[in-house]
């Protein structure tokens, strides 16, 4: 093992850098080259690459976002980005993504001549199966949990309804343990159908014990009983990929009409992605990156750094490629958001 090169691929999620920054270090140190392959899959094909070494990567751990470029609107073929491996001289391949990311990688090991790949799971929706932690879901998290607080200020002193809509995509950990963090009243989860007279209830029950604001959390893939999920349309039409988006709003039209309170809404958006990764999510990175160069060491391929128990192992990269994870209805989790009075519009 002489040459690694490793890609950022999907979606950015602050705790990239950290994984980046540990398995050049952890490369160094074995005497092995490693090489950055610029936005995701697309430098691969493009042969767009940078040499790292640990006088580059040194502090680059405390900053958001990735050096390398990410891509999430990039849609190759498997056996292309193979060959992109190939031109590249690499003997192995660290693939950080999430589900898209993780299934191309899958794809792409059967069709490599050369080299090994190893998956690092990083999204900050947390529905990559075979981990209990993905990078970016803890940093993403204290940014609902910070605009919650903010905004349970500013819903008391107005008698508001406040509406706060959250990424996820099909899985609503962030909604989840957004509103548990931030002492929200209602989640709306896409595991979930929820009836919007449901949601007013809530809302009428908590008027009633003299509360005077409801702060909701939903998450961007969250869907009324016997609806559809909400898309952004004018992603949609500008990605050609279906975009999530639009929830808070449509909800705050449909509560318009039933309650009297003043309902607004705030879509928290590309907030949750961006700043200062939480120390977690550093320490989470850290470990991934350097178990990924140490697997490509080891010999092993097809396989992904998991997050399980508290620790860090190995697992197949198929239980990853091609499955979703989502919310257990239940976990503990759900049996303490509903213990402390979270309604969830069922």
């Amino acid at each position: 093992m002489q040459r690694i090169g490793i890609l950022t691929g999907g979606g950015d999620a602050s705790g990239l850098n950290a994984v980046v920054r540990a398995a050049t270090l952890a490369a160094a140190g074995a005497g092995v080259e490693m090489v950055g392959i610029r936005n995701g899959y697309r430098g691969l094909v493009e042969s767009d690459f940078q040499r790292l070494d640990p006088a580059r990567v040194a502090r680059i751990h405390r900053r958001g976002g990735s050096i390398l470029g990410c891509d999430n609107i990039f849609r190759g073929d498997a056996a292309d980005f193979a060959d992109g491996v190939r031109r590249a001289g690499l003997d192995g391949v660290i693939v950080v993504g999430g589900n898209g990311s993780l299934t191309q990688a899958a794809e792409m090991a059967p069709l490599m001549r050369r080299g090994a790949v190893v998956g690092v799971p990083k999204t900050i929706d947390r529905d990559v199966a075979g981990t209990e932690a993905t990078i970016g879901f803890d940093t993403a998290v204290e940014a609902v949990e910070n605009a919650c607080e903010r905004l349970i200020d500013t819903a008391e002193s107005h008698r508001r309804v406040m509406i706060v809509e959250v990424m996820g995509r099909d899985s609503g950990f962030i909604a989840l343990h957004g509103a548990l963090a931030g002492g929200a009243d209602v989640a709306l989860l896409p595991e979930i159908p929820y009836r919007v007279r449901r949601v007013v209830d809530a809302i009428v029950e908590r008027e009633s014990r003299e509360l005077t604001h409801t702060l909701i959390v939903a998450a961007e893939g969250a869907v009324a009983e016997g609806g559809k999920p909400i898309l952004d349309r004018r992603r949609t039409e500008t990605t050609g990929i279906a975009r999530l988006g639009g929830i808070g709003e449509a909800l705050a039209e449909q509560l318009r009409g039933l309650i009297d309170d003043e309902v607004r809404t705030v879509n928290l958006a590309h907030l949750q992605r961006g700043g200062p990764p939480t120390p977690f999510d550093r320490v989470l990175g850290t470990q991934y990156g350097a178990a990924a160069v140490q697997a490509l060491l080891d010999g092993r391929s097809e396989v992904m750094t998991s997050y399980i128990g508290g620790g860090v192992e190995l697992r197949p990269l198929s239980e990853a490629a091609g499955k979703l994870r989502q919310v257990e209805l239940d976990s503990s989790m759900m049996r303490a958001a509903r213990a402390v009075g979270i309604r969830f519009g069922d």
